[in-house]
């Protein structure tokens, strides 16, 4: 049955959560509509409240400390509201989550432009060193939002921020809600595995309907014989909602760039960096700058393997073309490695690789991961599980795993948080509440969903963030977890990432589908690694060319052709042409989802993620000490102090560059 009271303010966060529904997941029509108005009408009473105190009375605990506890609410009260319009498979729900994420958008510019609500916190008499950080990031908060400058431009920052705030969203929203589908023959499938295609709609006619969602792609541009077939789905993949994100994306470039400017920065990206850990655009575009030639280079030898398997294919062939190179780097990967990922996927049945990774660090982190069964959940496959503390047996978090494709549903893999970790009253501590949402296979039948290698790495990656937010210890909602410096937030999920290419690991986590007992083979494990780095110069130079297109668009003053920009920094990196009328741009969640002007930070964390786990792989991949030392030092503290703090306490020692040059096979020209 469906729970209809409106949401509480007497700090629902610090009461247990139901074990049976950590947060709701079922909502009738027009009920996240309701609930949304009424929890920023809420929070709307509770900022006027402290706006209203006197300025003799106000204190830190009624200014400041009541302004983190309404943030703290209104974030608890309406991410699940919000994530709805990722996850839901009724459309009309869905909208009412979109719907009330862009609502929260404007809300929350709306609260760091308001003076009154600055004035009341500014000055306050502060009593503690975790008093005075929170206040120093609030008040910057506010700061950066506009509250130097006179009433009548901070009127007009609050609207530029707003129409920001509304194009992002929608941007987001167009791409969670994108179905687009292609239709093919058996033959023009040829060479896809029948177990993929086992998992494709079919016509009446005997076509197979193919989504642009990972599971359905990755495998037709891997697989498919035909040329013809990889160039249409690539074309498809890259003009998902072009034309309404592309024209967003513009706009939003340009309202960012007259943002900046109003608040006194010279360009985006500098009003953007201010604060991070890179300090400066400068710091980034040198960063960029010296990795952009080696890895150029890389990738020029690493298209000359692809072109030569071409060739054999293809005797007439004279260059690789942008839908060839998935497929020939599959190809490449069985002719030299005899690797097949199909094969691969019978040794990574979902349910027991996931308890396999969650026991990976349970023993090095001191933590417990148990199935909370016969819960509410928001659609059929998702799964809740709850994270103890091993010696205590207290519940520290739970994190729900929402894997499989479908219909409407945000199409990569991210971690999305639905309860922040606070400190409460008399010693006690939020619950932190957290998902796992990804688009792998769904079950086939008696066959299990099957894990591809890339769909492993993907979970280290997003179980990062989300030890991230689950064991934090920070005291205030706003600094906990993975809420700290930008370019630092990509750290966790990075190390973590190592793990899975390391021999004991896949050891530990793979069971054939059929019989468990049989572990992944040793000679196709040691192929896997071996494997790892023959596109590593791709790899990273895609990363390199979507970081550098970022900066050029934030550091533009005007409008920007996204599009001419991005394809011709694709030919730039990669040394050969895009695929000719494609607008990938426009399906980058990223710039449009608050890494604009920070997607060089995947890179630049890179830096900091393989100093971490070298110190693990030093001291050995179980050995507790250090475990509990990366929980202390790096998941527990949030932003409670700076990314080079936490970093030289967890390394004993400023992180190098050595590790991640060796980790591209690289060299740099020392300068």
């Amino acid at each position: 049955m469906l729970h209809t009271t409106k949401i509480p303010w007497t700090r629902p966060d610090l009461d247990l959560p139901d074990p049976e529904e950590p947060v709701r997941s079922r909502y009738a029509p027009g009920e996240i509509t309701q609930l949304c108005d009424a929890a920023l009408a809420s929070a709307t009473a509770v900022l006027g409240a402290i706006t209203a105190t006197a300025p003799e009375d106000r204190t830190v605990d009624n200014t400041l400390l009541r302004f983190e506890q309404a943030m703290g609410d209104i974030s608890d009260a309406l991410l699940p509201l919000s994530m709805m319009g990722y996850v839901c498979p009724d459309p009309s729900i869905s909208a009412e989550g979109s719907a009330c994420e862009e609502k929260t958008a404007i809300f929350m510019v709306d609260v760091y432009t308001r003076r009154d609500l600055y004035n009341a916190i500014h000055g306050v008499t502060l009593r503690t060193p975790e008093e005075t950080r929170l206040y120093t990031k609030t008040i910057r908060k506010f700061e950066k939002n506009g509250l130097n400058l006179p009433d009548d431009r901070l009127v007009e920052i609050r609207d530029m921020m707003a129409k920001l705030s509304r194009l992002e969203t929608r941007f987001s929203t167009n791409l969670n809600n994108d179905t687009t589908t292609l239709e093919f023959t058996p033959w023009e499938l040829s060479g896809v595995p029948e177990g993929v295609l086992a998992g494709f709609k079919k016509t009446d006619h005997g076509t197979y309907l193919v989504t642009t969602k990972t599971p359905d792609y990755l495998p037709v541009m891997q697989n498919a014989v035909s040329s013809g077939t990889r160039k249409r789905m690539q074309y498809a993949f890259v003009n998902r909602q072009a034309d309404e994100n592309t024209r967003l994306l513009e706009k939003a470039i340009v309202l960012r760039d007259q943002i900046a400017r109003e608040l006194g920065f010279e360009k985006w990206a500098g009003y953007r960096i201010d604060g991070r850990m890179a300090g400066k655009p400068e710091h980034v575009l040198a960063f960029l700058a010296a990795l952009r030639e080696p890895l150029k280079e890389k990738t020029k030898v690493e298209m000359a393997h692809l072109l030569a398997v071409k060739k054999r294919l293809d005797p007439t062939a004279t260059g690789v073309d942008s839908w060839d190179i998935l497929f020939l780097k599959e190809k490449l990967r069985i002719e030299k490695y005899a690797l097949d990922d199909e094969t691969i996927r019978q040794y990574f049945p979902l349910d027991a690789t996931l308890q396999g990774i969650f026991d990976q660090f349970s023993g090095l982190l001191g933590i417990r991961f148990s199935e909370v069964k016969d819960v509410n959940v928001w659609a059929d496959g998702v799964k809740l599980y709850r994270i103890e503390n091993a010696i205590a047996g207290n519940t520290i978090a739970y994190l729900y795993a929402d894997l499989f494709a479908r219909p409407g549903k945000y199409g990569h893999m991210m971690m999305y948080q639905l309860k922040a970790g606070r400190a409460g009253s008399g010693g006690s501590y939020s619950i932190p509440v957290s998902s796992l949402i990804g688009n792998v296979r769904a079950p086939e039948g008696n066959k299990p969903s099957l894990l591809s290698h890339d769909d492993l790495e993907g979970l280290f990656h997003e179980l990062g963030h989300a030890l991230h937010l689950s064991l934090t210890r920070a005291p205030y909602a706003t600094l906990s977890g993975y809420n700290v410096e930008w370019d630092f937030v990509e750290t966790p999920s990075q190390a973590l990432e190592e793990w899975v290419w390391q021999p004991q690991v896949l050891d530990a986590i793979s069971g054939l589908y059929t019989d468990p007992r049989q572990k992944l083979p040793a000679d196709l494990r040691t192929r896997m690694i071996e494997a790892r780095d023959m596109d590593a110069g791709m790899s990273y130079s895609r990363m390199l060319m979507l970081s550098s297109e970022d900066m050029v668009f934030h550091t533009a003053h005007g409008p920007v052709d996204v599009t001419g920009i991005s394809d011709a920094m694709y030919e730039e990196q990669m040394g050969i042409p895009p695929i000719e009328g494609g607008h990938e741009p426009a399906t980058i969640d990223h710039f449009m989802g608050g890494y604009d002007a920070g997607y060089y930070s995947y890179l630049w964390s890179k830096v900091y993620a393989l100093n971490v786990y070298a110190r693990f792989e030093r001291d050995g991949l179980t050995n507790t000490t250090t475990g509990q030392d990366y929980r202390r030092w790096i998941l527990e503290p949030g932003n409670m102090q700076d990314g080079d703090v936490l970093l030289r306490g967890f390394l004993g020692k400023e992180p190098g560059m050595d590790v991640f040059y060796e980790r591209l096979h690289i060299t740099v020209p020392e300068k």
